[in-house]
Order: C-alpha cells, then structure tokens, then sequence
C-alpha cells in the first residue's frame, strides 16, 4: 500500500477509532525506538512473519530521517545461508536487552515458546509492543498493545500499514512548523513523476 492510498484510507476512517489508535500506538513505537536507541526487533509467528512491516518500516525510517524505526526481522526458520537481513533468528530475542524495542505482530494467540521468550525479553528490559487478537497472553506481557480482533473492520495487514505510515509521519522534522500527510503526499508523488536523470 502507497501513501496515496495509505492517505485515502485515513480519508474514509476519518471520525473512527482505528486513526487514533494506530497514530497512539505509532506514536509509543517511535517514542520507544527513537529515546531508547536500542534497535527494533520484530517477529511474528511461525506461520505468519510480518516481513511486509518490515519493509514498510525499513522505508518509513529513511524517509522521515529516522534509522531507529528499521527493524531486524527476527524468523522462526531462519537459516545461516539466507541474505543477511533474513538469517535473523529465535536466538536473537534470547539476546534481547534493556533498551531494545520488541514488537510482535501475530494474527492469533502465539503458542507458548515464542510468549516465553517475549517474557524473558521483557523480563531482560526490553520493551515490548504487540499488535494481535487481543485476547491470550501476549497483551499481558506488552507494555503497549493495539487489538485487531476477528472480524473488526479492519485486517491486520491494514492495520500495520497504518502503524508504520504514522511512525514515520509522527518523526518527521518540522522546521516551520508540522508538516501534514497532504505535503507528504505531494512530494512524494513529485518525486515519483518526476522523469529520470539523463544520462550522458
């Protein structure tokens, strides 16, 4: 999802529930990665790895000029001979410390070895945010949760559009005062028409 659209599904949510919550929850994330320094793990569940947050993130931090919302996607099936930015595994929230930021996105209940390590991580000083059913577990162990239930008007996968695209708005620098998502949007799309350098 671009920022066009991204900005046209906050045009329709406008006077609901989900803009706030998502711009609150974006607004901890940051304020966590960013006072912290300590870097952004992310992870998901064996058979849901959030690696489209990922890339969202990855792109949010360089655009609004903030490294720290890049996260290092941690995988359940992580092997040695992936790229590099997908041989992360289990092993890395093990290792979790005071100052790191630990997101975890599951559709569903996570099962019982992956909460053990969120509360050993937790327990270890990281800080840990949760974006999921709401229900079980995992809220307990976050110091912040957003609930996307079964059945609520939005999906996940919308939902961690929204997040990340408020993370990165929400650090934007404002030299003459905030700049809003319209402006955003504008350059972006400037730059995106915009022909090709020539060539010589």
């Amino acid at each position: 999802m671009d920022a066009v659209r991204v900005a046209l599904l906050r045009e329709v949510l406008a006077g609901t529930e989900w803009l706030g919550a998502t711009r609150r929850f974006a607004g901890v994330l940051r304020g966590s990665v960013v006072s912290h320094g300590g870097g952004l793990l992310l992870v998901g569940t064996p058979e849901y790895e959030p690696w489209h947050l990922a890339a969202h993130l990855v792109d949010e931090a360089a655009w609004s000029g903030t490294p720290e919302l890049a996260p290092t996607l941690v995988r359940h099936d992580a092997r040695p001979s992936d790229p590099t930015h997908l041989a992360v595994g289990l092993g890395r929230l093990e290792a979790a410390r005071r100052g790191e930021t630990l997101l975890v996105v599951a559709p569903e209940t996570p099962a019982a070895p992956l909460l053990e390590r969120v509360s050993d991580a937790r327990r270890a000083g990281a800080t840990v945010l949760a974006l999921g059913p709401g229900r079980g577990e995992l809220p307990s162990l976050a110091h912040e949760a957003l609930a996307v239930p079964d059945g609520s008007e939005l999906d996940l996968d919308t939902v961690q559009h929204l997040v990340s695209a408020a993370a990165g708005e929400n650090a934007l620098p404002a030299p003459r005062g905030r700049r809003r998502l319209r402006d955003r949007v504008a350059r972006l799309a400037e730059h995106l028409t915009a022909p090709p350098p020539a060539r010589w």
